[in-house]
């Protein structure tokens, strides 16, 4: 039995949108405001990112061109480089990265929405936890049911952030909020040292692109509406990420964004007065559902094509008679991710393997390089996409992933220690699965 392509151009394209707009949005901008010392950094650091951001999506689109297969970037780094460089992908993604990111994402729900109601006193992790069994309930019984759930929500979500942007246009702006700035330092080493800073958190905000190469299988014409999605799901976050912070900047001037751990709550609050955080909270308990939604969608095709190679569990390869989804990948995954909710140290464990993300990035970008080779674009469909600016733009992602990468490791190198040693792990098990399968 084989996935069914039931996804159009708009289903993948809300996936992309909805893969990378989660909570951070409307929480995270502070930091690059602390970081940063006049409006036009700020804004420039965020165009940069998005343009950064932009050429992994063109990566991901002439890969998905060439392998528009489930499992994405496992299959691009499996055949890029080595099987093993595939596996431990899949390890890190449902070991941590994933489970971990779901976990944290549904309790940010759960505090979300009982504030919403007025129960802000109820603990969390019980409706965290419900929300994770309910949409796994809902992707179980199809990829097309979980993506309507999804279409709703990013729908929600980018309206939300729509009419943020549209009242901020009106409102009147905080005085000096284009010129004012802090002290800046006056070494421009140190200007160049606080913007590459900044764009750690701004690149982790960007990330989540590589979730429509997940569901490649299942997307109608994939070698043409998979790149359409990449391109327009990524442009479309990176000119609302702009607008959104220079609304932040706006309303509040830098000093403003950079003292409040709750921007987007300070700005609504300005703009709508004492519905503005209730405006807010519904908006992050909305984006929060629907990125919950993709992260128990999407990434459950890569544990299945590890197992379709004989990688790994072999049950989960095995696709639902009537519904046609990876069902036991759904419960592995889910299961899980409760059990990482319930344990209180999701965060902890989260941060210990967040920049194997990067790695992951870097080396994924960096099998266009070797594709061109393998792969020449005269033996591809004349139509199949090409990345733009080959060689040089590949290259330029992959230096920068390394900075993130290194960054991460200076910043807390105890988790990127414990994060290293997780993919190590990794490595006896690959060798066990394929001495089984010889």
């Amino acid at each position: 039995m084989s996935f069914r392509r039931a996804l159009g151009p708009f289903d993948a394209t809300m996936v992309v949108i909805g893969g990378i707009i989660g909570s951070g949005i409307f929480i995270n901008p502070y930091i690059v405001a602390q970081r940063l010392d006049t409006t036009a950094l700020v804004l420039g650091a965020w165009a940069v990112g998005g343009i950064i951001a932009l050429a992994g999506a063109f990566a991901y689109a002439e890969l998905g061109a060439v392998f528009p297969r489930a499992g994405g970037q496992y299959v691009y780094l499996r055949d890029g480089y080595h099987p093993l460089a595939g596996f431990l992908y899949g390890w890190a993604l449902l070991a941590l990265i994933e489970t971990g990111a779901i976990a944290a994402v549904a309790i940010t729900f759960a505090t979300y929405a009982l504030r919403l109601v007025g129960r802000p006193d109820i603990e969390p992790v019980p409706l965290a936890i419900a929300s994770v069994v309910v949409l796994s309930v809902i992707n179980y019984f199809g990829v097309k049911p979980g993506s309507r759930v999804l279409n709703v929500f990013v729908i929600l979500k980018v309206a939300a952030l729509a009419l943020l942007i549209g009242a901020g246009a009106f409102a009147p702006a905080h005085e000096g909020w284009w010129t004012a700035g802090r002290a800046a330092t006056a070494a421009s080493g140190s200007t160049i040292v606080a913007f590459g800073a900044a764009m750690v958190p701004i690149l982790f905000a960007y990330g989540g692109w590589q979730n429509a190469n997940y569901v490649a299988e299942e997307i109608e014409n994939p070698r043409r509406n998979l790149p359409l999605s990449l391109i327009a799901g990524t442009i479309t976050v990176v000119v609302i990420y702009v607008l959104v912070n220079a609304v932040y900047i706006r309303a509040l001037g830098l000093a403003g964004l950079a003292g409040t751990t709750t921007p987007a709550s300070k700005a609504a609050e300005l703009m709508f007065g004492g519905v503005g955080q209730t405006f807010v909270t519904a908006a992050i308990a909305i984006s929060t559902f629907g990125f919950l939604d993709l992260g128990i969608l999407a990434p459950t095709r890569v544990y299945y094509a590890m197992a379709a190679d004989g990688l790994f569990i072999p049950a989960l390869a095995k696709l639902h008679p009537k519904y046609g989804t990876p069902w036991l990948a759904i419960t592995i995954q889910s299961g899980w991710t409760c059990v990482l909710a319930l344990t209180g140290r999701y965060e902890q464990l989260l941060n210990y393997v967040v920049f194997a993300d990067w790695i992951f990035f870097g080396l994924t970008v960096g099998t266009v390089l070797i594709f061109r080779h393998t792969h020449p674009l005269g033996d591809r469909p004349p139509d199949s996409f090409r990345a733009p600016g080959y060689p040089f733009v590949q290259i330029a992602f992959t230096i920068v992933a390394a900075a993130v990468v290194l960054s991460v490791v200076w910043a807390d190198p105890g988790s990127a220690a414990r994060g290293a040693l997780l993919l190590a792990l990794g490595i006896p098990v690959f060798y066990w699965f394929r001495a089984r399968l010889r």
